[in-house]
C-alpha cells in the first residue's frame, strides 16, 4: 500500500488536508455553511436569524443543484432566478421574497466577499390584501374563562396589550413597570417595545408572580 510519505503532494479526500511542502499539514477550510455561521456570530446575529438564514441558503443551494464553490459563480443570475422562482411558482409574500433576497446578498458579499456587479431583476412577488380575522368582544369574553393560570395570562397580554407570542413568553420580571401599569422592554438601554397593561394583569397575582422562599440552610 503507498502511503502519504512517498507522495507528499497528494490531497487526500478521505482527510481532506492539504500537506505543505515542509511535510505540516494545514486545516481544511470550512464548508459554506460553517463559514456563514462563523461570519453571524462574529456580528452577534441572533440564533433565530441564523437559523433563517442557513434555512435559505440550503433551499438556495438545492435549488441549483450546486455540488462545489465553483457552482456560485454568477451569483446575481442565480439569485434572480431563485428569486423568480419564489414569486411564481412559491407564490410567496413580498415580505418573504425579500427576505430570501437579503440572505443571499449577504451570503456573496459579507460571507464570499464577492460583488454583484449585474443588476437582479427578478419578478416581484404579488402584495396580497388579507383582511384581519379578530374575535369580537363577545367571543373574547366566552374564550377568557377557559383558560387558567399562565396560559390565561398569556392570553390576556396578547389580546389586552398587544403583544407577540414570543414576547409575552419571553417577559421578564423587570420588563414590567406595575406601577405605571406599563411594559418597557429595553435593549443596550434603548426601549425597544413599550405596551400597556390591563389592570386585572397588574397585580402581583394577575402577573403570577411568586416571592422567592429562601432554602433552608443544610447543617451538613
Amino acid at each position: 500500500m503507498e502511503s502519504q510519505e512517498q507522495n507528499p503532494g497528494k490531497t487526500t479526500a478521505e482527510t481532506g488536508v492539504r500537506p505543505t511542502q515542509g511535510g505540516a499539514k494545514t486545516q481544511p477550510e470550512p464548508k459554506l455553511l460553517e463559514q456563514v455561521r462563523n461570519v453571524m456570530r462574529l456580528h452577534h446575529y441572533s440564533i433565530h436569524t441564523e437559523r433563517s438564514y442557513v434555512d435559505w441558503i440550503k433551499r438556495f443551494i438545492n435549488f441549483h443543484h450546486m455540488r462545489s464553490s465553483e457552482d456560485l459563480a454568477n451569483g446575481a443570475g442565480k439569485i434572480e432566478a431563485f428569486c423568480t422562482d419564489l414569486a411564481v411558482n412559491g407564490k410567496v409574500a413580498p415580505s418573504t421574497q425579500n427576505q430570501a433576497f437579503n440572505v443571499l446578498i449577504f451570503l456573496y458579499r459579507q460571507v464570499l466577499k464577492l460583488t454583484l456587479d449585474e443588476k437582479i431583476n427578478a419578478i416581484r412577488a404579488e402584495r396580497k390584501v388579507n383582511l384581519p380575522v379578530v374575535l369580537t368582544r363577545e367571543e373574547v369574553g366566552r374564550v377568557m374563562p377557559l383558560l387558567e393560570g399562565e396560559p390565561q395570562l398569556i392570553v390576556k397580554l396578547l389580546y389586552g396589550s398587544g403583544l407577540r407570542i414570543l414576547e409575552a413568553v419571553r417577559l421578564r420580571v423587570k420588563d414590567v413597570d406595575l406601577r405605571m401599569k406599563s411594559i418597557i422592554r429595553k435593549k443596550r438601554r434603548k426601549v425597544t417595545r413599550s405596551a400597556n397593561i390591563r389592570w386585572d394583569c397588574v397585580t402581583y397575582r394577575g402577573m403570577a408572580l411568586r416571592p422567592i422562599r429562601p432554602r433552608p440552610r443544610s447543617i451538613f
